[in-house]
């Protein structure tokens, strides 16, 4: 049988069409197209695709077992490594991770990995009404800060081991960056409340609106009989640039703005939450969080949306799929420019209308690429007298997020970097004995994969620190 050298396309939303409503943008393959799809894999021996996945899920099985048609099977092996089979499906890196490792990749075009782990999930989801069955308790007490992607992974590996594991989120839902973060566009979040349903099944209870190091401390949860502590409390501090018109009204960071969005549903016209509709926005930022806030102003009703980043598209670090989408949309690449102020008025006797804030444009000014920095991308550099205008209502900055200060500044001896990651060893142990860290709390906003495989790796450590104490 002769090799099909390209990948099953993705069926989508008309671009037309989905850039005015927050229904799923890629609507997901047909079994037809899952088993074809699954049929241009090589089941190589090796299994190169599997190194390249944070969680090493067995990527060869679950596919062979797609092109025989056992979907349920394919979801069952999945899940022996991945808390979150549906959520990874949608929004990882594949390409750059299992499927950059793809043998096929070498002449013809990957595997599509993620497409085919998204289909099973979805298909289990639909058709299975099997629940995941609670093992036997072992008699012993974890306790996980956070319920984002490395705290339900963790959580959700202790629980198959038998532990009694309660996760503390600070919000009243349960998700972390799942839930706020990522938009309803590309996440549906009633996909993440059934992953977050079968850890439940399992055993792990989710207890929200507790905030760690406020409504109690760490070492109150050890009094309390928990055995370890993980820590996935994210990245929600967000970074600015310091420029001059940044406290004006109509200047969001990218965790509000998306947050007023995807868990408060600002879009909705009954929602008490404020949020700009109409009106032109910049968002300043190249990656995936910049494309979800741009892509979600569109759905807003912006008239227009730019996105303004001081490299190229070569050096744009969101991924191939989304900027294609948000270019499809319409959205305003203005790259290689550079903000240097945001302008506006706060005087209360001007007669212009306010309701989308005191914004009124942001001065860029146009950069060329110089030498490369310390990660080998090339520096940004100013063009003199380049600057310009663009006349804007909101301004939305998304340059990135540092880890959560709340729990350094509450643990004693808890040693965290200079950004205010907390230090871990290679098992995601921290300066503490019995407390262990993974994700964005420790590397500063990355995936949702590596975040996942952080807590996978913490888990078995827990394991294993519990046992030989016991």
């Amino acid at each position: 049988m002769a090799i099909v050298p390209n990948k099953t396309p993705m069926p989508t939303q008309d671009a037309k069409v989905r850039a005015h409503n927050f229904n799923e943008v890629a609507t997901g393959y047909t079994a037809e197209m899952a088993v074809g799809e699954a049929a241009r894999c090589l089941n190589c021996k090796n299994k190169p695709c599997v190194s390249g996945c944070p969680v090493n899920i067995d990527i060869p099985s679950f596919i062979a077992k797609i092109k025989d048609k056992d979907f349920e099977g394919a979801y069952k092996t999945i899940s022996v490594y991945s808390s979150l089979p549906a959520v990874c499906g949608r929004v990882c890196p594949q390409e750059s991770q299992c499927e950059s490792k793809c043998t096929l990749g070498i002449k013809f075009e990957p595997v599509g990995i993620g497409r085919l782990e998204r289909f099973a999930a979805d298909w289990h989801n639909a058709n299975s009404k099997e629940k995941a069955v609670r093992p036997a308790p072992n008699g012993h007490k974890v306790a996980v800060v956070g319920s984002g992607p490395s705290g339900l992974t963790c959580a959700g590996d202790l629980a198959k081991k038998g532990y009694a594991v309660s996760v503390f989120e600070a919000l009243h839902t349960a998700g972390g960056v799942l839930v706020y973060g990522i938009p309803e566009f590309r996440l549906p979040k009633a996909i993440v409340a059934k992953e977050v349903e079968t850890l439940e099944n399992l055993g792990v209870e989710i207890d929200t609106n507790v905030v760690v190091g406020k409504t109690l401390t760490v070492d109150e949860l050890f009094d309390a009989g928990y055995e370890a502590v993980f820590i996935g409390s994210g990245a929600g501090l967000p970074n600015f640039m310091n420029i001059p018109g940044e406290s004006l009204k109509g200047v969001y960071s990218a965790n509000e703005f998306l947050t007023r969005s995807n868990l408060m549903k600002a879009f909705r016209d009954k929602s008490d939450t404020p949020i700009m509709k109409g009106g032109k926005v910049a968002i300043v930022g190249g990656g995936n969080v910049a494309m979800d806030a741009a892509r979600t102003a569109l759905r807003l009703g912006a008239e227009h949306v730019y996105i303004v980043y001081r490299r190229s598209m070569t050096e744009l670090p969101a991924r191939k799929e989304e900027v294609e989408h948000a270019e499809e949309e319409g959205i305003d690449f203005r790259l290689l420019c550079n903000p240097v102020e945001i302008l506006g008025y706060d005087n209360p006797d001007d007669k212009r209308d306010p309701k989308n804030g005191c914004v009124t444009g942001i001065k860029c000014i146009k950069m060329e690429l110089g030498e490369p920095d310390e990660r080998g991308r090339r520096s940004p550099v100013p063009i003199p007298g380049s600057e310009f205008v663009l006349d804007v209502d909101t301004v939305v900055m998304s340059i990135g997020t540092s880890p959560n200060p709340l729990i350094k500044s509450t643990v004693k001896g808890l040693e965290v970097n200079r950004r205010g990651g907390i230090i871990v060893n290679e098992s995601g142990l921290t300066s503490r004995e019995g407390i262990y860290a993974g994700g964005d709390a420790v590397t500063g906003a990355s995936t949702v994969i590596s975040a996942m495989g952080a807590g996978k790796i913490a888990a078995k450590a827990i394991d294993e620190y519990i046992m030989n104490k016991d």
